[in-house]
């Protein structure tokens, strides 16, 4: 199955591209000993901001449909410096103009508000916050294209677990005919904030099929089949522990039977 990607189209050839990775560093170690938890990671792809390497951003929500919005750029050999703040504040009932109000941090500012606030415009999606209260709606650097009767799904990073973490509405788009950018939507209590930076992936894609699925009981004799396969597993799961250099003991066999399944599927 082929997916076709395109950039973002108001900042073209500008971010990471998309990849798959099972490990997740911050995990407790003897994660990387269970290869289901590794395949769910690596599902689909992790998404990048459109930011070049020494840019980012930070987005925090004040309450009260409020939300303000920080661009930072890295000076040479220096830490990250802001380099202006735009403060959106939600009209009154979430109906009609959103108000931008941009504020420059530096002395000598080498661009304009009209100039300011496209930049933000293509990290983040003004017309999509506030629904629900908290909601902010953060652009990838990458859209995508499926194949007739595919659709993507939108989702979190998978199993990144550290608190304080965001919540975030799971989206699904029939990308096979209806052109979606790319946005994840987090969303935030009061005083909270999300630092986006050029190497930390915003969301992650799936891409799923949308045929029917028919739910059908097995049979009496297929229930036995399935236990008598269940319990030979255990038996050699059990069979093949093996410890870490910390003593942590951990079975290799679902991922050897995995990559026996997958060499028997590739042989000619």
């Amino acid at each position: 199955m082929e997916v076709r990607t395109y950039p973002n189209f108001r900042r073209r050839r500008v971010g990471l591209k998309p990849k798959r990775e099972g490990t997740r560093p911050l995990l407790p170690q003897h994660a990387r000993h269970c290869p289901v938890l590794e395949a769910a990671s690596a599902m689909g792809f992790m998404v990048y901001p459109p930011l070049e390497p020494k840019e980012s951003f930070y987005l925090a929500y004040e309450g009260d449909g409020r939300y303000q919005f920080t661009f930072y750029v890295q000076v040479p050999q220096g830490p990250a410096t802001p380099l202006f703040t735009a403060m959106l504040s939600l009209p009154l009932g979430g109906v009609g103009m959103i108000r931008e109000d941009v504020k420059f941090l530096t002395p000598t500012p080498n661009i304009t508000r009209e100039a300011a606030l496209v930049v933000m415009r293509v990290m983040i999606v003004p017309e999509n916050m506030g629904t629900p209260t908290g909601a902010l709606a953060l652009r990838g650097a990458t859209n995508f294209k499926t194949p007739p009767g595919w659709d993507t799904v939108y989702t979190p990073i998978f199993n990144t677990i550290e608190r304080p973490m965001a919540p975030m509405l799971v989206v699904r788009v029939e990308t096979d005919w209806y052109a979606h950018e790319t946005e994840f939507r987090y969303v935030l209590q009061p005083g909270d904030g999300i630092t986006v930076s050029h190497n930390i992936p915003i969301g992650q894609v799936m891409f799923v099929p949308r045929e029917e699925v028919t739910l059908r009981e097995a049979s009496e004799a297929q229930v036995e089949a399935l236990e008598a396969s269940r319990n030979e597993f255990f038996h050699a799961k059990t069979a093949a522990v093996q410890q870490t250099p910390y003593g942590l003991p951990y079975s290799p066999h679902y991922l050897r039977q995995s990559r026996a399944q997958k060499d028997q599927k590739d042989e000619p």
